[in-house]
């Protein structure tokens, strides 16, 4: 039966089973298959409970899905026009929405069957106005019109630090080369 059997499982029972009957101790055998001694009795219980038919694997599906695949539709279709959302956000989503209470790792299996990956997330300040890019060309410009102002009158040197800091060779007059261009 080992050798014509495609069930690796099943296959490796049997020769489990094989071993005890050679006069290996059942703690020695399983040892060998790389299992526990709990688990050789146990093999050895079924085996001599209900023969081969003992040893073939019983999956039973597991527990069933909190979730039904309505509100799991019900569920994608919140996310999708939500927008881009946290794993914590989607768990009280489905807490607040359908009364049910996942793990984190829970949530994002779900997340994942639904085919969305995870982004990292941009950092903003919560202090940062809502018009700061205007606020910022704004700044430049008037910053840009006074420094036409002092070019006009005298040399003005202007650099900036990010651009000169990695390479410690560049002279003053470098760094401002690097600004202007």
């Amino acid at each position: 039966m080992i050798g014509h059997e495609k069930d690796k499982r099943f296959a490796e029972r049997l020769i489990f089973i094989r071993a005890v009957y050679d006069g290996e101790p059942a703690e020695k055998a399983a040892k060998k298959l790389g299992r526990s001694r709990a688990t050789g009795y146990f093999w050895l219980k079924r085996w001599n409970n209900q023969a081969a038919q003992g040893l073939k694997p019983m999956f039973r599906g597991g527990r069933p899905p909190k979730l039904s695949s309505n509100e799991k539709e019900e569920l994608k279709r919140k996310l999708e026009s939500k927008g881009n959302t946290t794993t914590k956000e989607a768990r009280k989503l489905i807490r607040d929405e359908f009364g049910k209470n996942h793990s984190i790792d829970s949530v994002s299996r779900i997340l994942r069957s639904f085919g969305m990956r995870y982004a990292k997330p941009y950092p903003r300040d919560y202090r940062r106005p809502n018009d700061a890019e205007t606020r910022l060309k704004s700044a430049v410009e008037a910053s840009m019109e006074k420094l036409l102002d002092i070019e006009a009158q005298e040399s003005v040197l202007v650099g900036f630090l990010d651009e000169c800091s990695p390479n410690p060779a560049l002279t003053r007059q470098e760094c401002g080369l690097l600004a202007r261009q």
